[in-house]
């Protein structure tokens, strides 16, 4: 049966798509992860060593990085970031509790979210786990890091009493371990809303070069200043449920998979960071057609299009601004289980993947 169910090549946005399941046991055998093109072939395939989990990384000479479960074994090992060759030789690899996301600078640096565990009375009694956020040269020295449990107090003046009890009850409830669960750590790069701030006088929070990051736990998402650490602008509460992957958009948007874990449903927002307006939003009909309660992710095409994980069923799909199917790909490889699901997506132009395609040939 072909993975691919629908494929309008006239509308749809030719590309590679990297993926694979997220694999969160101790590899007994190799892990694949997945280049595949818009017919769902297989264009080639890296095999882990170790567990799997969330966004790989395509470099532009054919490697690619990979992070680690964030639930390794931290004893055991291995766990990390990892780099692999086109022919899954291990070419680098960092050691540190992934969590989620990482980003490759400019200039080789890496920026990558982990954890830590620590007492912090603030969120109430006994162990949390918190943010951390670190960024490492290419020889591993730090060269900046971010704890999410010291910038509560800023947190708190953004969202106001309502949302800060909204926090704090997650906090000392439901989510009494993992408080904040961040999922994701996006460099903010060139946009419109930065230049509309700087055009009306106000201090810019959205400079490239700051940072986004995803409170899923509290159904917050917000914006770091990368040269204070200050979390200078939060949002969501009322509504985004349980979200993944907000980034922002070069039109100064921040798209946003936001998973209604609790409402039942799921849904692709376009939000406008000044207004809290939604520009722009992808629905099913009916609306819990389409629904993954966790994982998943959305990325905006260049021809307008946005890419769409549907993690936890293993189904990618792509759609027009009118929210037209031109693109639907079901997931035929199963992991641990019999599950399919895929925790994240990317597509890369053709021009992008060549360098691996040649280094394959």
């Amino acid at each position: 049966m072909n993975p691919v169910t629908k494929y309008d090549s006239d509308r749809a946005w030719e590309g590679h798509t990297l993926f694979s399941q997220t694999f969160a046991e101790e590899a007994a055998e190799q892990r694949p992860i997945y280049l595949i093109d818009m017919e769902g072939r297989i264009v080639h395939t890296w095999y882990a060593q170790t567990t799997v989990q969330s966004y790989m990384h395509l470099l532009p000479d054919g490697n690619m990085i990979y992070p680690t479960h964030d639930r390794s074994d931290v004893a055991r090992g291995p766990f990390g970031l990892y780099e692999l060759d086109p022919h899954s030789k291990v070419v680098w690899s960092l050691r540190c509790r992934t969590d989620h996301d990482f980003q490759v600078l400019e200039g080789g640096n890496i920026l990558v979210h982990t954890i830590t565990e620590g007492f912090c009375p603030a969120l109430g009694p006994e162990l949390k786990r918190h943010p951390y956020m670190v960024e490492v040269t290419r020889d591993k020295q730090l060269v900046w890091e971010w704890r999410g449990e010291q910038h509560l107090g800023e947190l708190e003046q953004l969202l106001g009493t309502d949302g800060w009890e909204h926090v704090i009850g997650r906090a000392r409830g439901q989510f009494a371990f993992d408080w904040a669960h961040n999922n994701t750590l996006q460099v903010i790069g060139a946009n419109a809303t930065y230049e509309k701030e700087l055009a009306a006088g106000d201090r810019p929070r959205f400079v490239p070069g700051n940072i986004v990051f995803s409170y899923r736990s509290c159904d917050v998402i917000g914006v770091i200043e990368r040269e204070s650490g200050r979390i200078v602008w939060a949002w969501g509460l009322g509504v985004l449920d349980g979200q993944h992957k907000p980034h922002m958009l070069a039109n100064g948007n921040i798209l946003i998979f936001d998973n209604g874990t609790l409402r039942g449903y799921s849904r692709v927002i376009e939000v406008d960071p000044l207004t809290g307006q939604i520009a722009w939003e992808y629905t099913a009909d009916p609306r819990e057609s389409f629904f993954s309660p966790f994982i998943s992710g959305a990325q905006r095409l260049p021809n307008g299009n946005t890419l769409i994980c549907e993690g936890h069923k293993g189904h990618l799909f792509e759609v027009t601004s009118d929210g037209d199917v031109v693109w639907d790909f079901v997931n035929p490889y199963r992991a641990e289980g019999g599950r399919t699901s895929i925790y994240r997506a990317t597509r890369y132009s053709p021009d992008y993947t060549q360098r691996l395609l040649k280094r394959i040939m």
